[in-house]
């Protein structure tokens, strides 16, 4: 077995034993008129990796948090790499709030959590600078594509 195929087979292993969160071509959103390929993590295993240990998010790209209820949510960003907008959605898929900018932390357990301003039952990651560049406020509305409609 040549040392690439080895490699694929270890990340499909990895992958299927392990918390990943799910994409396919239906599972996208769109804010602001504007749609994101997302990863959808709909269960503790996949809520708690979110995008812990990844260098980069293609443009474009995301990764929606479905909860099992909606409430108060903080995230916080302990072994994430990656500047993220991190946007907090209602029951209704309202904009409640946005932690915008939110830097990388490499300090595990002492990374500072950011809150959502009210109960979210939904949480959008973005690349930082996305939500500004898209201009979202409070109230903006969260469109799921098919591949997410389903799910929760």
């Amino acid at each position: 077995m040549t040392t690439a195929l080895r490699l694929l087979c270890l990340s499909i292993t990895f992958c299927l034993t392990s918390a990943c969160a799910t994409a396919s071509s239906d599972s996208w959103v769109e804010l602001k008129g504007k749609r994101f390929t997302v990863e959808v993590a709909d269960d503790d295993a996949e809520r708690e990796r979110g995008l812990m240990f990844r260098d980069e998010l293609a443009a474009d790209h995301g990764m929606i948090f479905i909860h099992d209820f909606e409430a108060p949510q903080a995230y916080w960003m302990k072994n994430t790499r990656i500047p993220l907008d991190i946007l907090y959605f209602d029951h209704n898929r309202k904009l409640v709030s946005a932690q915008q900018l939110v830097p990388p932390c490499s300090l595990g357990d002492n990374c500072p959590p950011f809150a959502s301003e009210g109960p979210a039952l939904y949480v959008l990651e973005l690349n930082a600078g996305v939500a500004e560049s898209l201009g979202v406020k409070t109230g903006d509305e969260l469109v799921f594509g098919p591949g997410i409609v389903g799910k929760k």
